[in-house]
């Protein structure tokens, strides 16, 4: 038997349902493949319109009819997953579940709190179920402040922000205000119901006995674990999830729902060492815009110094790149549809890494240890950037894209003498804290049967 491996009599299957959303996907996996490695069953379960994923002996994955008729490589906008996921994938993860339950034993459903119409199917057909945070504890304590944030007046009933500006303070440290709460996202219809989503989420994770988080017990900094250890049923996994694939992660395939081009890891052979920044805005955020996109555009360029850009080429995202741009920089720069991120990073040339925030590019840029630059877009990235800038200390945010702001905000980033040995701290913190324990410890509660060796 593999070491580490659960001893068992017949299959044991955990069943795992993501939010279809690339980071969300991402996270999913490993945390599959962190169960996959102690010997369990793993099936993760994905809409139809989700076409890329790794072909993996460890880890099975099962597309289910989502309702949805998307076309032209267009992929479906927040709610129109909603939709899918609220009206036509319940009875279609029933199917799924009963079909396992044939197999083998199915132990557990762990779910992506986004994800929230699945705990009621797994109550349904009579399996515990688990559920899953893949961003910041921090951000789960935001959400789940609603009724205080309601209470105190500070937002209306349909979420919106009472105060105008900065002046509604939600947290004093790090400072975050009413106007960063993460479903503060496009038109104020949108805002609207975003905020009855999360609602509903939160309402239904109340349910829930256990709850697996995507970050490390001292995300606060304060030394005494009092963010996560302090709540029997959350179980902080951070160090797992990077873990789960290897030594720095260099031996796992991800999920990617786009084509990697792997010809800038040639490029950036080619570059001096921690000379490169890095730009990337994620996966899911809608594009920049192009006035922003010329503006960041010319900034790059008038730093003179080396950089790599994943800009994707569906619309919205490259329009306003200046004329002559790509051939004028590319001696020193290089614009890609996508890239593999994780292997940048760790890459001995790469500076410092311009950043939406978003959560999973943080923890990444936490394992590597790289600099940040902040320019948080939307959701949850206002309150990662307060921690990244104001508590860890080991980024600048950005307030614009000027040529000024871009190149005073490398230069702070790429000077800073001690900015190294806050990353060495927050490193050890986060990804080489002890994580099995924690994930046996859950399955026991889950399983009492399940034994590790």
């Amino acid at each position: 038997m593999m070491r580490g491996q659960i001893e068992k009599k017949g299959r044991r299957i955990v069943i795992l349902v993501p939010y279809p959303a690339q980071g969300h996907l991402s996270a999913m996996q490993k945390v599959a493949s962190a169960f996959a490695g102690m010997g369990l069953e793993a099936v993760i379960v994905v809409p139809q319109h989700i076409k890329r994923w790794p072909d993996e002996e460890m880890v099975r994955w099962v597309a289910v009819e989502d309702g949805l008729r998307v076309g032209g490589g267009a992929a479906p906008d927040f709610f129109e997953i909603e939709w899918a996921m609220e009206k036509w994938m319940p009875s279609e993860l029933e199917k799924v579940v009963m079909g396992e339950k044939v197999k083998g034993e199915v132990i557990c459903v762990v779910v992506d709190l986004l994800a929230s119409w699945a705990i009621e199917v797994a109550s349904t057909c009579g399996i515990p179920c688990a559920g899953f945070w893949p961003a910041m504890f921090a951000a789960y304590r935001l959400i789940s402040s609603i009724p205080h944030l309601l209470q105190a007046g500070l937002i209306s009933h349909t979420g919106l922000p009472k105060e105008e500006g900065k002046n509604g303070i939600v947290s004093e440290a790090p400072i975050i205000s009413t106007e960063d709460l993460p479903w503060l996202i496009g038109t104020v219809a949108a805002k609207k119901a975003r905020f009855k989503f999360w609602r509903r989420s939160m309402e239904r994770s109340r349910k829930l006995k256990w709850l697996l988080v995507n970050s490390f017990a001292d995300e606060r900094r304060v030394g005494d674990d009092s963010d996560l250890s302090s709540d029997p049923r959350v179980f902080p996994i951070s160090a797992i999830i990077i873990n789960s694939g290897g030594p720095a992660g260099r031996h796992r395939r991800t999920i990617s729902l786009w084509e990697e081009d792997r010809s800038c890891m040639e490029w950036l052979e080619r570059q001096e060492a921690r000379s490169v920044v890095y730009v990337s805005f994620g996966s899911w955020v809608s594009p920049i815009g192009e006035a922003r996109v010329r503006s960041l555009a010319l900034a790059l360029e008038a730093t003179g110094r080396p950089f790599l850009w994943v800009l994707r080429s569906t619309s919205g995202w490259r329009e306003g790149l200046p004329a002559g741009f790509v051939e004028r920089t590319s001696g020193r720069g290089r614009v890609v549809c996508w890239a593999p991120q994780t292997e940048i990073l760790q890459h001995r040339s790469v500076g410092c890494y311009l950043t939406h925030c978003g959560w999973n590019s943080t923890l990444e840029a936490l394992q590597f240890r790289v600099r940040l630059l902040c320019y948080p877009l939307a959701g949850d990235q206002f309150l990662n950037c307060a921690y990244i800038v104001q508590v860890w200390r080991v980024g600048v945010r950005l307030n614009g894209f000027g040529e000024r702001d871009v190149d005073e905000g490398v230069g702070r980033v790429m000077q800073d003498e001690h900015m190294d040995a806050r990353l060495a701290s927050l490193h050890q913190a986060a990804i080489i804290a002890a994580g099995p324990p924690l994930l046996n410890h859950f399955l026991q509660q889950i399983h009492p049967s399940i034994s590790i060796h």
